[in-house]
């Protein structure tokens, strides 16, 4: 999959930045995340990068036939409208009982703009005593990469801090739907 992941990437005309961590267990956050072609990049992305990598994606998906395309993506159906809790608690426990497992989520939670980011990602990371990894899209320049991974995620507003820092100056491919969390 790795290679055939960076032919599609570079056919059409996506660089990669940086290298994956050397880790087993993060959660990964992509953002900008405004448009469908996100989780596509996004699982080429980590392919290249060779990270054992799986997507938590909205359960309407999973429908004949895009459910088998949702399956050999490894992505992870998420019901957005039930109990939000126990999306944190399902993906603790997959990191838990993996041995590799690298969780893919927007950063964001969804492609519309919104002021305030959903935090999920914050909370599966620190219940699971895993770094969070930023990756990020740059549709202007046609660049996916890893800016950094967060070590130190015992506090909310400082991780969210530094992740609106990180994001300043994103190019989204919908610019107009993607602003920061503004509440940092």
């Amino acid at each position: 999959m790795k290679t055939l992941s960076g032919k599609i990437l570079k056919f059409f005309k996506w660089e990669i930045i940086g290298e994956f961590p050397d880790i087993d267990k993060s959660v990964v956050i992509i953002a900008p995340h405004t448009s469908n072609w996100d989780i596509i990049l996004g699982k080429l992305f980590m392919n290249e990068m060779g990270a054992k990598n799986t997507v938590l994606v909205k359960k309407e998906l999973f429908f004949f036939p895009i459910n088998i395309i949702m399956k050999l993506l490894e992505t992870l159906p998420v019901d957005r409208y039930s109990k939000k809790s126990s999306i944190i608690y399902q993906s603790v426990d997959y990191i838990k009982k993996s041995k590799k497992f690298n969780l893919v989520v927007s950063a964001e939670g969804t492609r519309q703009k919104i002021d305030k980011w959903k935090k999920g990602f914050f909370y599966i990371a620190q219940k699971a005593k895993v770094p969070i990894v930023i990756g990020y899209f740059d549709y202007k320049n046609k660049k996916l990469g890893i800016k950094t991974t967060i070590y130190d995620i015992d506090n909310v507003k400082n991780t969210m801090t530094e992740i609106n820092k990180i994001y300043k100056n994103a190019n989204a491919k919908y610019p107009e739907n993607f602003t920061l969390d503004k509440r940092y």
